[in-house]
């Protein structure tokens, strides 16, 4: 196993500490494997050290050096890493390394983004195979083979199995300290992390979606065009996408626990073809205390900078230099020229005086309740600046607890005595009648 480094700031490796966005750590690694690193603690930060890295530039522009990481240290919404090159590696060139990419598990597209990804490969082993380092060198650090890998990081979360047992945790065990909560479910806790569907991966880290956001946002208004007539914001136009289940940088969450208890119990369909099975799975409910200043309304120009990066296609994301401090400078980059225009399109007295932290931010926003679904199930959403990460702890702002939901079939029972069933959450005829038609379906009694 080892790290790769990627970075496209010039000169990034003569100098002996880098910073990274905590929402580019664990890119392009094995889903399986990040889940073991997605909460740094002190065992995965020594694990981490004990093992060897690349260290590169975009393209391999340059070649790549070897060495070690010395010192760990998480800052907010960024990992300082400190490190030094192994004493007795040169610098691999651009060919030579480019020849094993494959076998060391680097794919070409990820060259092109600044990241940091673990590599369930042995660095050493490859690099002596392909004489690109004498036969004899040592592993370096050593020990990194014999050391066991850390084991997901457990969080201490409540357990209900009946409605009354929720309810009772919702009202009695919950201090929002002034904020205001919300809730959302999800029917395995060990499955669903906290990020929209944009932001999501494949087994192996890839992104499904990210790179073409802005591909995804215009067909489908090019495909149905009058569903969105009504719409005059971007962000009520992503509000409809999610809607009918377009990958966004949105994350449903709901005002009403019971509603989030529901999805808690309640399986995508065709998730899970082995009912006994998806019965046995635990669900979960999550908690959000969000503070005020992170709650904004469908009409806020944060919420509109934020959204409007769904318009801009990636080259020009990745062309935005969140390090010039200046918000002259900062907003005469040509990509922030280009949002702003998107932003006036809908507002147009809007000055372009972005601030650079709220394309990054995650806040809360309170949509215009223009569908029977978002009134049905009390619907509100996080939405997700460029890069953004919301730590599955929680941040300074989204105080994040979690209750564990078992036995499902009897809390749905319940909940259906309460008028929540398919029918009202989903309040169409579709849903309605389907869940007519299970209700007053013929059983067989036992005999």
């Amino acid at each position: 196993m080892y790290n790769l480094f990627v970075t496209a700031r010039e000169g990034a490796w003569e100098i002996p500490g880098y910073e990274y966005d905590r929402s580019r750590f664990l890119e392009y690694t094995n889903e399986s494997l990040a889940e073991r690193f997605k909460v740094l603690g002190p065992e995965q930060i020594e694990y981490l050290k004990s093992i060897p890295c690349l260290f590169a530039y975009e393209g391999f522009r340059g070649g790549v050096k070897v060495g070690r990481i010395t010192q760990i240290q998480e800052r907010g919404k960024t990992l300082l890493i400190e490190y030094e090159f192994h004493p007795r590696i040169q610098l691999i060139s651009h060919e030579r390394i480019e020849e094993i990419s494959h076998l060391l598990d680097i794919r070409k597209w990820e060259m092109s983004r600044t990241h940091w990804a673990i590599k369930d490969e042995n660095l050493f082993d490859r690099l002596r195979s392909s004489g690109l380092v004498h036969r004899n060198t040592q592993d370096w650090p050593p020990g990194a083979i014999s050391r066991r890998q850390p084991s997901e990081a457990k969080s201490q979360i409540s357990r209900v199995s009946t409605v009354a047992g929720f309810i009772k945790k919702v009202l009695t065990e919950i201090d929002n300290n002034g904020s205001e909560v919300f809730y959302r479910g999800h029917s395995d806790r060990r499955k669903y992390k906290l990020e929209p569907s944009l932001f999501r991966r494949d087994g192996r880290g890839n992104y499904t979606h990210l790179h073409n956001e802005h591909i995804l946002y215009r067909e489908l208004i090019i495909s149905n065009a009058e569903d969105f007539e009504s719409d005059h914001y971007t962000l009520d136009h992503l509000i409809r996408m999610q809607h009918y289940s377009l990958p966004t940088r949105l994350l449903d969450i709901t005002s009403n626990p019971l509603i989030a208890l529901y999805f808690a119990c309640k399986s995508k369909q065709g998730e899970l073809k082995n009912e006994k099975h998806e019965s046995e799975v635990e669900g979960e409910v999550i908690v959000f205390a969000i503070s005020g200043n992170h709650i904004k309304y469908f009409d806020s120009d944060k919420a509109s900078c934020i959204a409007n990066l769904a318009r801009l296609p990636k080259t020009e994301k990745d062309e935005i230099d969140f390090n010039v401090s200046d918000e002259v400078a900062f907003n005469g980059q040509p990509s922030i020229k280009r949002l702003t225009h998107f932003i006036r399109e809908e507002k147009p007295f809007f000055e372009p005086k972005i601030v650079s932290s709220h394309l990054r931010d995650v806040v809360c926003v309170k949509s215009k309740k223009n569908n029977a679904r978002i009134h049905s199930q009390s619907g509100a959403f996080l939405l997700f600046g460029l890069d953004a990460v919301l730590d599955e702890s929680g941040s300074e702002n989204i105080k994040i607890s979690r209750i564990s939901v078992s036995n499902k079939a009897e809390i749905l029972a319940e909940l259906d005595r309460l008028n929540i069933n398919e029918s009202t959450v989903f309040p169409y005829i579709e849903s309605s009648a389907k869940y007519v038609a299970n209700r007053y379906k013929f059983v067989a009694p036992k005999t």
